[in-house]
């Protein structure tokens, strides 16, 4: 597998991070948002719909000290489907090979909503390449709550054989920037938080995607699997393989979120204490881009805390070994020098 940049004054460039692509049965697209070269590294997944822009906001915030890359999924973003699945389990098995292409050893992912179900996923498939989960109101488990109505019929129909065409259909006749207005008014508490900068590239993106083929397809196929995973009926080896995950987990989760009730998080928390719970109040089902320094501030403190081990596993560790060494080397010459002072006459 190998990466590429694309070349300077690309738009790519423009959307927070540099654009890179990886050659995974196909090109896979995925941003670069930088960091610090021996900072841990932390692989970013979006959620269902969305693309590597979702995690744009927070990048600033987080890459000062650790280092950041998004893949746009199988469908998603820049990412064309071009043969391969969109469902969850193609794109888990995407996940696994792209974590491979990047990185030579373990990694902290964080997950958004369908991200979220993708990286439990992986850390139960693969715990060997994974070093800590950070879940971003991640989709769970359904729960016996009361839906939201809006949300329910937006599944729904986008889930359907035959409607979910057809709604496609009429989203590619709107306007790119209403039907990002209307997303995020979706998914956030309160949309305006969210920067003109931020809106601005994924709407770039969004008109992009828009000139690809297979959109409506690629996002009913996902959609459905999404449900399918979740369910009561074909539900229970996610949930299973939630039960086999171990390791540091921060779950994060947006008090006001529409699409996961806030009650599906408490639920995950109270059946797995061992993972750090943090609920954001007033905040959507994208806090990451409603309220990034905030869920900065909770990520960090987690990954200097309690998730100081994931931290310390996905740094690379032939870096912290030279720093070791050199450290040593520095107390040694310090000591000699101090010997031949004490030895002078």
């Amino acid at each position: 597998m190998t990466t590429t940049d694309r070349v300077a004054g690309d738009p790519e460039r423009g959307l927070g991070g540099i654009s890179r692509w990886a050659d995974i049965d196909g090109p896979v697209h995925y941003l670069d948002f930088g960091g610090p070269a021996n900072g841990p590294l932390i692989v970013a997944v979006h959620g269902l719909g969305g693309s590597a822009v979702n995690w744009s906001a927070i990048a600033p915030v987080l890459t000062g000290r650790y280092r950041l890359v998004a893949p746009d999924l199988a469908g998603h973003g820049l990412t064309e489907s071009g043969g391969r699945g969109t469902d969850v389990p193609s794109n888990r098995v995407l996940l696994h090979r792209f974590v491979e292409s990047v990185a030579a050893r373990p990694v902290i992912l964080m997950g958004n909503s369908m991200g979220g179900m993708i990286v439990l996923l992986e850390a139960s498939a693969a715990a060997q390449t994974v070093a800590g989960l950070i879940l971003v109101n991640p989709a769970l488990p359904f729960q016996p709550v009361r839906p939201d109505p809006l949300v329910t019929a937006v599944f729904a129909l986008s889930a359907a054989p035959v409607l979910g065409p057809l709604l496609a259909r009429q989203r590619r006749l709107m306007p790119v920037e209403s039907m990002v207005a209307s997303t995020l008014a979706l998914c956030c508490a309160d949309a305006s938080r969210v920067t003109p900068d931020i809106v601005a590239m994924h709407i770039e993106v969004a008109r992009r995607r828009a000139a690809m083929n297979g959109n409506g397809r690629d996002f009913a196929h996902a959609a459905r699997s999404v449900i399918e995973t979740a369910g009561f009926i074909r539900g229970q080896a996610y949930r299973r393989a939630i039960r086999e995950v171990s390791g540091p987990i921060l779950l994060l989760h947006g008090e006001r979120d529409r699409l996961v009730p806030v009650s599906a998080a408490r639920m995950a928390a109270k059946t797995h204490p061992e993972w750090t719970f943090v609920e954001l109040p007033n905040l959507g089902h994208v806090p990451q881009l409603e309220a990034p320094a905030e869920t900065a501030g909770a990520i960090t403190a987690w990954l200097t805390g309690t998730g100081a081990l994931a931290a310390k596993a996905a740094a690379p560790k032939r870096r912290r070994g030279l720093m070791k060494r050199r450290r040593r080397a520095g107390r040694a010459g310090r000591l000699s020098r101090s010997s031949a002072l004490r030895a002078r006459p």
